[in-house]
């Protein structure tokens, strides 16, 4: 038996909240594991159906969840296009192009694409430690990442891990570094201080 509800609590960060159903009754606690649909993070205030079984512990949970209006077979699911993986492609083709072409410093490529294979691998760990409940990496080490340069590889991984791209606070950090990331590059190419800094990253790798 299907019930319909409402999402009442809801912890994004763990993945888990509780949902009471229309009319009044015992709320039952629901997992981000529990949605058929993974497309779409689930929030405070969000219309759902569901199936109640219980835990461990025999206390109610959700089961088999969707959001109102969704089709109830997996077939029909669709992906939104990709379009960050698409960008954040596009900057390290760029970036190779150029590097190949000498307009680019080799050790500021390497940066670019060290720190972004960096944030793919961050980002991937979160995402598992955010379904299994471990402990997260920290929002603001994901942002210095992207930072640093990361930014096109954190840009894949939000497509590939369906990760932190929907969580509105989040992405307005993410794209205000990913401003001043590329704002500062432009400012030391064209102020001729980027060889400098490829000097200062070959003594650090060194």
């Amino acid at each position: 038996m299907r019930f319909a509800g409402r999402i009442t609590e809801w912890n994004d960060a763990r993945g888990f909240g509780f949902v009471v159903p229309n009319g009044g009754g015992e709320r039952a606690f629901v997992h981000i594991k529990a949605f058929d649909r993974r497309g779409s993070r689930p929030f405070e205030g969000a219309l759902v159906s569901y199936e109640v079984g219980t835990d461990e512990r025999q206390r109610p949970q959700a089961l088999a969840v969707r959001f109102a209006g969704a089709p109830s077979g997996r077939k029909h699911s669709r992906h939104p296009f990709a379009w960050r993986s698409v960008v954040g492609a596009t900057m390290l083709v760029l970036l190779a192009i150029a590097t190949v072409t000498s307009r680019l410093p080799v050790a500021i490529a390497a940066l670019y694409f060290v720190a972004s294979a960096i944030a793919f691998v961050m980002y991937g760990i979160d995402k598992s430690a955010a379904r299994s409940e471990r402990s997260r990496t920290p929002e603001n080490t994901l942002h210095l990442v992207g930072l640093c340069g990361g930014w096109p590889g954190a840009l894949i991984a939000q497509d590939v891990f369906r990760h932190k791209s929907r969580k509105v606070e989040f992405q307005v950090v993410f794209w205000l570094s990913v401003v001043v990331n590329v704002a500062l590059a432009a400012w030391l190419l064209l102020t001729g201080h980027m060889p400098a800094i490829e000097r200062v990253l070959r003594d650090w790798i060194r």
